[in-house]
């Protein structure tokens, strides 16, 4: 049975309903009024003349995830065009201030048979690289099917996703199938992608380690420094439902041998800022927000930074840094990014999306595992009363993150082909 042929009949019987919810996610802003004729496939710019390589990220993580990947590759090949596309107003707002010379940005049209038979017969790229694991089923066989070379680039499969994927085997088969190559972000990611269907796998290492410091405004750096002065300052980056409760906890344990500490929080979702201000304050803290444009005072415990594109900032500002979405069993976060700016890192044990980088940076000792609010509040606390334990932390999680900056050129080498 070919799953993909009904996929297709099922998204044009469903069209009309999906332009309904199209609307109402311009209403909700969700969508770029100025440029929505690109989700559509209409594209008012021009194919440019030459060869053209299209890369999509699915959102803002995966988008900065390949700008080295596309630095890189403008030095190894300048007269390359490369087209990136993404499905989010905040990613596309952050491309267009990254992307440069010969890159540029484009909206992912919606997955139906004639707005992506549309985009890519405008686009006609001569090569396509898919970051991480969103699968678009109609996009991804309309490139197939032109011959269009197509490469999985940081392949990345969860324990839920496999298992999953594995009860409908053969949909997965015939998708994965539709791929030319596919680099795991590890080795068991390649190993996963290959039981689901992927022809050709391979792992050169996780693109994540390439992705150079977070970028950050000078200014707004050197004011908040100013403003943060020599307080200890921890920072609990891309913090979910059911961990703010956990490290206010933590917080109060800190505060009690440093009084004059400060802890920054930066929800993974800016929305839910209102909701984690009142945890804070229903524990007793005094908070700040950034959005509001408040400013840290001596007086303030809790700054929320609920910002997009600005954890090069926050991750700065502190000297330890605990990543979220791991006091909770959702998986974990980025803990590379913390690392590669020097910091202490710390993170709760559930860390499933980050297996195998856990693993090497617990080899490098530069992670601290925390099982509970007790023992976060407990670890910041050590590493603030001890300066020489924090310097050994710190350095060694420079060392872990700086130990794989190779991958960008393994990758590049393996899919040159592809560019020339």
């Amino acid at each position: 049975m070919n799953y993909l042929s009904i996929y297709r009949v099922i998204t044009q019987i469903c069209r009309p309903f999906l332009g309904v919810y199209m609307a109402l996610r311009k209403i909700k802003g969700k969508e770029d009024l100025n440029r929505f004729g690109e989700r559509l496939g209409i594209c008012e710019k021009n194919r440019p003349l030459g060869k053209l390589i299209w890369i999509h990220g699915a959102s803002v993580g995966e988008t900065l995830s390949v700008l080295p990947l596309i630095k890189k590759i403008q030095e190894t090949y300048p007269k390359l065009n490369i087209m990136v596309t993404s499905g989010t107003v905040t990613s596309a707002g952050l491309m267009a201030k990254r992307l440069s010379g010969t890159a540029f940005h484009q909206y992912i049209p919606i997955d139906c048979p004639k707005e992506v038979e549309r985009f890519v017969d405008h686009w006609a790229p001569d090569a396509v690289f898919w970051i991480e694991s969103e699968f678009w089923p109609n996009l991804l066989n309309a490139i197939h099917q032109r011959n269009i070379p197509l490469i999985l680039i940081n392949g990345r499969i969860s324990d839920k996703s496999f298992k999953c994927w594995q009860k409908y085997s053969k949909v997965s088969q015939q998708i994965q199938s539709l791929f030319t190559k596919s680099f795991g972000q590890t080795k068991e990611d390649a190993r996963r992608l290959s039981v689901l269907g992927a022809k050709d796998t391979d792992c050169v290492g996780n693109i994540k380690f390439a992705g150079g410091e977070l970028s950050v405004d000078g200014d707004e750096l050197s004011k908040m420094v100013h403003e943060v002065g020599n307080r200890p300052v921890w920072v609990a980056a891309s913090t979910h439902s059911g961990e703010e409760e956990q490290i206010a906890e933590a917080h109060l344990s800190v505060l009690k041998q440093h009084e004059n500490a400060l802890l920054i929080v930066a929800p993974r979702h800016p929305v839910r800022s209102k909701e984690v201000e009142n945890i804070f304050k229903q524990a007793g803290m005094v908070v700040a927000v950034r959005s509001r444009g408040e400013k840290v005072t001596e007086r303030v415990n809790v700054y929320i930074s609920d910002t997009i594109g600005e954890m090069g900032l926050v991750y700065r500002l502190g000297s330890v840094a605990f990543v979220g979405g791991s006091l909770i069993e959702f998986g974990g976060q980025n803990i590379i990014e913390p690392a590669r700016l020097k910091k202490a890192v710390l993170s709760g044990k559930y860390m499933m999306n980050f297996r195998e980088i856990v693993a090497l940076a617990k080899d490098a000792d530069a992670l601290i595992e925390v099982e509970s609010a007790e023992q976060l509040g407990m670890q910041v606390t050590n590493l603030f009363s001890n300066p020489d334990l924090l310097n050994t932390k710190q350095d060694n999680a420079l060392k872990f993150a700086l130990a794989q900056e190779g991958v960008l050129d393994k990758l590049v080498n393996a899919v040159a082909t592809f560019f020339e």
